[in-house]
């Protein structure tokens, strides 16, 4: 796992630390202790709720020279008493080469890694989705040579959903015949998305949503003030990852700005709003083309930075219509925008509940359109007319 490779594999919890997923775990620990154990699993879940740290772990465990060994003891639920539970030792050469992100049979799969393919028209190419020049360069090439440390090979394959179907079907063989000693390990939201060959000739190992309470109190411990730890908390309906992102980039402040200003419009609008909005993703976005930069050493397209900093800003309001709605209409449902219901308030008075579905609706369309690549600032002046009359528009 060259420097290329090495995103996020550093400072992980090993495969017992992991809190929250005592399902996924378990299953894995019973795969680790069968007569035979799957070469390709899929963990499908939300982002942000620890797949990926848990296939790092588990791709440490299957590495490490000495990997340490303790009874279940009632852990964990369906494993017997004495069942064996493993983990990575830490100590190990290969435990230190990962943790070092430079051993040569742990290998990251990412879109970013076309920077680094030997074709200048792939490295050339801004990357959305994962390609067979990826697929074949970073995976299925390196599976088929010897193990470097000969105690096998492991590949997580992030955002698996962005393969493509030409992909997908280059790996099928690999998947269901891959070399001695090789796991594969597949990073997806949703199995579904994934094709259905692909799935047959994966273990799917699933992640839930971690409880809101424990994510604020990790959001706490790591120096997010209580309020805003229970907002992410309930806003991420548990993905930690997701909720850490979005405090770390100051996205608190700026969401608690905007829904003031925006439960402040009158039918009129605001001149003055669509602009700061598009400056905002625009600072958004750089800010994640740097973070990219500097953590992977990757290009991230300006365009679909921008173009995630506006959908993500987009769902934010979408979320504090649908907290407006609940008030309209007097469900039984607690508030996301608890921290801001003065505002929430306003915006259930000042729209009916069908109103208010419109807007939310038309949110939603803005995001598909921005996905089709019309102007993020026109997108934005739209959307501070709909947020102020609910006007049904199409751009």
């Amino acid at each position: 796992m060259g420097g290329m490779e090495a995103k996020d594999a550093r400072t992980m919890p090993e495969l017992l630390e992991i809190v929250g997923q005592d399902a996924a775990v378990a299953r894995l620990q019973q795969a680790m202790g069968g007569e035979r154990m799957a070469h390709a699993f899929l963990f499908a879940g939300p982002a942000g709720v620890g797949r990926r740290t848990t296939a790092i772990a588990l791709g440490r465990t299957l590495l490490c020279e000495r990997p340490a060994e303790a009874p279940n003891n009632g852990r964990f639920e369906g494993l017997s008493k004495d069942a064996a539970l493993r983990q990575a030792c830490g100590a190990c050469r290969s435990c230190k080469l990962v943790a070092a992100g430079s051993h040569p049979d742990f290998h990251l799969v990412y879109k970013e890694l076309a920077r680094f393919h030997d074709d200048s028209d792939v490295r050339n190419r801004v990357m959305q989705g994962l390609g067979i020049p990826v697929i074949r360069s970073f995976l299925i090439a390196p599976a088929a040579r010897s193990a470097g440390l000969g105690r096998g090979k492991v590949f997580v394959v992030l955002e698996a959903e962005l393969m493509s179907a030409p992909a997908q079907n280059a790996l099928l063989k690999t998947l269901e015949e891959p070399p001695p000693d090789v796991t594969i390990l597949l990073i997806a939201r949703r199995a579904e998305e994934l094709l259905p060959t692909t799935l047959s000739r994966c273990a799917l190992i699933r992640f839930a949503l971690l409880p809101r309470d424990f994510v604020a109190e990790r959001l706490i411990a790591s120096g997010v003030g209580r309020q805003e730890a229970r907002f992410w908390a309930d806003y991420t309906e548990g993905a930690i990852g997701t909720a850490l992102r979005l405090a770390e980039q100051g996205m608190y402040s700026v969401k608690t700005d905007i829904l003031g200003r925006i439960a402040a419009l009158d039918a009129g609008g605001d001149a003055e709003l669509g602009g700061y909005l598009a400056k905002t993703t625009d600072t958004l976005a750089d800010a994640a083309v740097k973070e990219v930069k500097q953590q992977d050493d990757a290009e991230l397209s300006r365009n679909l930075a921008i173009r995630q900093a506006v959908g993500t800003m987009l769902e934010l309001l979408a979320s504090a219509f649908r907290d407006a709605l609940t008030l309209a209409t007097r469900a039984n449902r607690p508030l996301t925008h608890a921290d801001q219901q003065d505002a929430i308030e306003r915006l259930a008075g000042r729209f009916d509940p069908t109103g208010l579905a419109e807007i939310i609706d038309q949110l939603g369309e803005y995001e598909r359109l921005l996905w089709r690549n019309a102007n993020a600032k026109i997108i934005w002046d739209n959307v501070v007319i709909t947020c102020a009359s609910a006007a049904p528009l199409r751009v």
